[in-house]
């Protein structure tokens, strides 16, 4: 494969990264800001929209920490296969 696929490759990568940390992020705001702490007996309509917002949090947050993850692990397949044999070290 040439460099510049592998480049470009790498920028697919970096760019999913960033995206699962921005989705991670925002889980966790839907988490501790917009649920927060559940109120002590609210009304029906509280419960509602704590458990959908506490809902949306954590669907968020597994996915954008799966989405880092998953990225990582491809990026680091892609550096192990293109490593330049020049450059290996033995210890």
């Amino acid at each position: 494969m040439s460099v510049q696929f592998h480049n470009i490759l790498c920028k697919i990568c970096h760019s999913a990264i960033l995206a699962g940390f921005i989705i991670f992020f925002t889980g966790a705001y839907y988490c501790v800001v917009k649920a927060g702490i559940p109120y002590q007996d609210p009304p029906l309509e509280l419960q509602i929209q704590y458990a959908v917002h506490m809902g949306i949090g954590e669907i968020l947050i597994k996915n954008g920490f799966m989405l880092i993850l998953g990225s990582s692990l491809v990026r680091l397949v892609l550096r192990l296969a293109f490593r330049h044999p020049g450059k290996e070290t033995n210890i």
